[in-house]
Parts: C-alpha cells; sequence; structure tokens
C-alpha cells in the first residue's frame, strides 16, 4: 500500500518531519498549521501541495493514510483521537498526552481503530545508541549494574526565555521531566531492557518569573521585544531523579534547560560488570568503552565495524557524521515498513503510544515523589 502523509505543526520539529518524509520518499499530502494564513505561508515555502484550514478537513482526506503530530502537548489527544477514529495512523511528538489517563485512552482508540501509533522518542536512533544496546544485549559488558542518564540545554537560562511549553495549561504539569527528561529515561530502558520501578524526584524552578512576549515566539528562537507580561512559574526547569530499575539495577537522570553552554546534551552511562560505556548527542559519532583490566577505548561510528542488528542504523560508511536529523528518518523508516507488512501482532521495533503512555506513568510516580519528598512505585498498567 502505498502510504501518504500530511503534518500538523510547522514550527522547529514540525520540518524536521517534513524534512526526514521527505528523504524516506513519503509523499507529503500537506500541512496544518496553528491558522490557516500560516499554514498556507508554510505549505508555500516547505513547497507542499496542500494548507489545510482544519483538523476536520484532515481528517476527511483521503488520500492521507499517516499524520505526524508537532504541536503543543495540551492538543495532542484531541488530534491523535480523531485521526485514529478517522482511519489514520499517528505519529505523534512526545509527550503522547497531558495525562496519563488521556494516554491511557489514546492506546486504546488506536486498538479500537486498528491503527497504528507510534511517538517520536527519536532519539534512541542514533546509530551508537543502536550499538549500545546490541552490545549490552549481547553481553559484552556484562551484567549492567548502575545507569546514568542526563538531558542537559541553555535555551531557557535567561529569564527573558519564552515558549509554549513555560505554560502548564499548553504543556503540563512538568516541563523539564515531560519534555527532555522522558527523552532520558526512555534510552535508559530501551538500551538496558529494564523499565523503571521505583523514583525519587526532586525537582525545582530556578528561574521563578519570566518575561512573556506578547506576541509569537518560535522555539529556540531569541526574542529582543521589550512588550512583554511577567509570569510567575510553575513547573521545573530542573530535575534529579534516582531510579530503581527492574532486577535490582540503580540508576539516576539529571535533566536541566538552565545549564549555560549546554545546547542538547542528552548524555549516557552504562555500568557492566565487565565494561562500562558513555555517549553524548553532542558528540553522538564517538562511544567510550572503560575496562577495568585493559586499555580503555573509543568506539567510532562506522557500519562496517557495528553489529548486525545496529548497522541497519548507520547510513553512512565510517568518517561520515550522522546526527539528529537521521534519527527522525530513522524512526520513520521503522514506522512505516511496520506498516507496510501490515502484521499488527508483529514485534513493534519502534516506540509505539504504549512507549507513550509508559512515560506518562513515569512522570505521574515523578510528580508524586516531588510531592512527598519519598520514593515512589511506578504504577505500570
Amino acid at each position: 500500500m502505498k502510504h501518504t502523509a500530511a503534518v500538523i505543526g510547522v514550527g522547529f520539529v514540525g520540518r524536521a518531519h517534513v524534512d526526514a518524509l521527505r528523504r524516506l520518499g513519503i509523499p507529503i499530502r500537506g500541512i496544518l498549521g496553528s491558522n490557516k494564513e500560516r499554514g498556507a505561508e508554510s505549505s508555500q515555502a516547505l513547497g507542499l501541495e496542500h494548507a489545510y484550514a482544519s483538523l476536520d478537513e484532515l481528517a476527511a482526506d483521503p488520500k492521507v493514510t499517516s499524520v505526524h503530530i508537532c504541536t503543543p502537548n495540551h492538543v495532542h489527544f484531541e488530534q491523535a483521537s480523531k485521526l485514529l477514529r478517522a482511519g489514520k495512523h499517528v505519529l505523534c511528538e512526545k509527550p503522547l498526552a497531558m495525562d496519563s489517563r488521556e494516554s491511557a485512552m489514546l492506546v486504546q482508540i488506536a486498538k479500537e481503530a486498528n491503527r497504528v501509533g507510534g511517538v517520536a522518542y527519536n532519539l534512541r536512533y542514533y546509530p551508537l545508541c543502536q550499538e549500545a544496546r546490541s552490545m549490552i544485549k549481547n553481553g559484552e559488558i556484562g551484567t549492567p549494574h548502575t545507569a546514568h542518564g542526563s538531558f542537559l540545554q541553555d535555551w531557557l537560562l535567561h529569564p527573558t526565555d519564552w515558549n509554549w511549553r513555560l505554560e502548564q495549561k499548553l504543556g503540563g504539569e512538568l516541563r523539564a521531566v515531560s519534555d527532555i527528561g522522558t527523552h532520558a529515561m526512555d534510552l535508559l530502558m530501551f538500551l538496558t531492557d529494564k523499565k523503571i520501578t521505583e523514583v525519587c524526584a526532586d525537582l525545582a524552578t530556578v528561574i521563578p518569573v519570566r518575561r512573556k512576549p506578547r506576541g509569537r515566539v518560535e522555539t529556540f528562537k531569541k526574542t529582543a521585544s521589550n512588550d512583554f507580561d511577567e509570569m510567575p512559574m510553575t513547573t521545573d526547569d530542573y530535575a534529579t531523579m534516582l531510579l530503581h530499575f527492574q532486577d535490582g539495577m540503580r540508576g539516576v537522570v539529571t535533566v536541566s534547560q538552565v545549564s549555560a553552554g549546554h545546547k542538547a546534551k542528552l548524555g549516557f552511562g552504562i555500568d557492566g560488570s565487565k565494561a562500562s560505556l558513555w555517549w553524548n548527542a553532542e558528540n553522538p559519532n564517538e562511544m567510550w568503552i572503560g575496562r577495568r583490566d585493559s586499555a580503555n577505548g573509543s568506539m567510532l561510528k562506522d557500519p562496517a565495524l557495528m553489529s548486525a542488528e545496529a548497522r541497519p542504523y548507520a547510513v553512512y560508511p565510517g568518517g561520515h557524521t550522522e546526527g539528529y536529523p537521521d534519527t527522525f528518518m530513522q524512526l520513520f523508516r521503522d514506522f512505516y515498513e511496520y506498516i507496510a507488512a501490515g502484521d499488527w501482532k508483529a514485534p513493534r521495533t519502534f516506540p509505539t503510544f504504549q512507549t507513550g503512555h509508559d512515560e506518562m506513568l513515569l512522570c505521574d510516580a515523578i510528580l508524586k515523589s516531588s510531592q512527598t519528598k519519598a520514593w515512589e512505585p511506578v504504577e505500570w498498567d
């Protein structure tokens, strides 16, 4: 079956989705913006065939088989549920929903509609993340006993920095945790194939009052406006979570959107009984391998030297770097190849709506732990 996609959202991430779909040769029928005018402007700028005037128009388009949702968190549930019921497959940006009640409903709606739902935890698709998972699975570092994760950014360092994610009604009760912390926790669970069972969380709002410009501000774009309102902050821009995993593994994740100089430093460290692995996304084509009884080493991304499981996720030969845009392409490739196969009972290698729901359950436990100042179990469904 030939697939045709549409994209909702014309900001930074929406354009990344458009780019990755084009690289895969998947036709893009059109785009839906926050309003008709912006959608039309973006459609023209991106060379797309059509700009939808409404979600209803998109849902009713028989030429569209799948939709990518790249919009603020508070509209994910409405958009995904309507599109699934209209017979579309859905690839949604994270977090999947505003809370675990909504995400549980989306899992169920996808099953009832017999459609495929995916969530854009794309950062697990860096080639060396796939290689690390293969190495751990095949026992090359022995038994993993501790896991370290972090995601550090500085794009909200100044009180004048603003984005829709700062507003609880648009982003949810958690901010740094749900926006980037879920990436870090997803990666640790993906690498080790172990779920987090308990959390002990310390959350902070480093900048308690921010200046909201009167006008639209795009993600990661500076604003020099002197026309603003002072807004008290109620959500986290820093968090550290102590973690207990299955099989007794321990871990910790720290996330921050106020760490100067760090643009998108997602990192992991996995310590095993034989060796350790360390990697970060600001240097994505090199992974450090630590050993006790022999020299440490570094593995450079090279498909000729990677395991059979990880090799398909490296497009270019050794010495040719791969980065952030490639992670979307690899995720979408997994997603669309699964749909093309047509067997919904087959194992899903991409992050699914269930993955997105699991991350919301984690967020529930983290929020509760920050309030009780105690260890809280993760209530897996």
